[in-house]
């Protein structure tokens, strides 16, 4: 499904301004409380949230679980950054020992024998809970398995900086902040359907069971009904056939394809659902596009579409014949085309796509080559089912959301 995001993020602006006015705000007054200001500040609805203490399980907070060698990722704070040319050579899947972390604080490790999910709030008509077997054993929908990216929205957002010259906060990704995953779970929608989903619900908020960040409380951002609805965005209990590894959020996440990976929640504990629109940290001071081309400050939600060659960065390669593979995904479709240039964007060629195809995941690529000794900027830029090419810049934001720019990768041939 797609959302205009700036259609979806004015109707909820009005919505919030109609609840305001029924508090008997002036206008003046609701538009303030409303307005996410150019440095990125906005008010935040005061409503409930989970205190450690409240937490419906208790967690230990471990940093990453998982072993993170060196010759698969690159350390980033909290973050593991997967090394892309730990992928030459694999299958279409992401294995687990090679997907890459995304962790606000750290990685809890939670009992599911004791782990509930709440589900509540003004748009449901009861509160339900939920344990893991209700999850895992649910009685009233079939398992969905679905291959999809997860990809984080800071994915690239190095290339603002070393590329543009335009430097973006945040953690400094290259392009291995993705990875893709056969992920199995029931629909979110089936568990709504469980509290009784009033028609009037405009938004749906699950909330992780992570260590809280600091003056934000736990990670949440609010979904739109109609994407919470939709058949693919799951509670996931899966990740490759077997149970979700504590990096990637067992015992259960949410997985929302095609949305930037803070929408995908890990660790999910509740998930609050609204007959009012929603805020968090996470989708007002964070998660929006900042900046001179953004005027209107627009959500981040969608992710576009993105090449990388499984070659260390920058590379170093013999001389003579051989052969560069890569991968190419979009958050929209599929991948139609991949083209590769070898000589610095001046010519370009296709390369050649193999195996699976799927859309709001990536398809495989190759492309035979016979270099000589020198020094040398590969590009690699893919057009997706959509009709979306990746261009030569992308507009700066601030914070660094979606660089989905062709990339040049440097490589040295000896």
């Amino acid at each position: 499904m797609t959302i205009d995001e700036r259609a979806y993020d004015q109707e909820r602006l009005e919505q919030r301004l109609r609840w305001l006015g029924q508090q008997g705000m002036s206008r003046r007054t609701m538009l303030r409380a409303t307005a996410v200001a150019g440095g990125g500040a906005a008010l935040t609805l005061a409503v409930p949230r989970l205190t450690h203490a409240e937490d419906p399980v208790a967690t230990a907070c471990t940093g990453v679980v998982k072993p993170t060698p060196p010759e698969l990722f690159r350390t980033l704070g909290t973050n593991r950054e997967m090394l892309w040319e730990a992928m030459a050579g694999q299958g279409y899947l992401t294995g687990a020992d090679r997907f890459f972390v995304r962790n606000h604080t750290c990685t809890p490790l939670i009992d599911a024998r004791r782990w509930r999910l709440r589900i509540e709030g003004s748009g449901v008509q009861r509160p339900v809970n939920l344990s893991y077997h209700d999850i895992v054993d649910a009685p009233d929908c079939d398992p969905v398995t679905v291959v999809k990216a997860v990809e984080c929205a800071g994915n690239g957002r190095s290339f603002f900086g070393t590329q543009q010259g335009t430097p973006a906060s945040g953690t400094q990704w290259r392009l291995g902040a993705v990875g893709v995953a056969a992920w199995t779970g029931i629909p979110l929608s089936s568990v709504l359907r469980r509290a009784g989903l009033k028609p009037s619900a405009v938004d749906v908020m699950p909330e992780g069971l992570d260590e809280p960040v600091p003056d934000q409380g736990h990670v949440r951002r609010p979904l739109p009904v109609a994407k919470a609805l939709h058949p693919d965005t799951l509670l996931v209990y899966a990740m490759n056939g077997e149970p979700l590894p504590p990096d990637h959020g067992f015992p259960v996440r949410l997985l929302v394809p095609g949305w930037v990976g803070i929408s995908s929640i890990k660790w999910v504990g509740r998930i609050e659902v609204s007959e009012e629109p929603l805020f968090s940290p996470w989708n007002t001071t964070s998660y929006r596009y900042f900046g001179d081309a953004y005027p209107d400050s627009p959500l981040v939600t969608e992710q576009a579409v993105k090449s990388a060659l499984e070659l260390p960065f920058p590379a170093t390669l013999p001389a003579g014949r051989q052969t560069l593979t890569g991968r190419s995904w979009s958050g929209t479709g599929s991948i139609r085309a991949v083209d590769v240039s070898v000589d610095g964007g001046a010519t370009w060629t296709p390369a050649r796509l193999t195996g699976p195809n799927p859309p709001q995941a990536w398809v495989q690529w190759f492309f035979p080559w016979s270099p000589t000794p020198g020094q040398y900027v590969v590009k690699v830029r893919a057009r997706d089912s959509s009709g979306r090419t990746q261009p030569a810049t992308v507009p700066f934001n601030t914070q660094g959301y979606v660089f989905w720019a062709v990339v040049d990768h440097p490589v040295t041939v000896r």
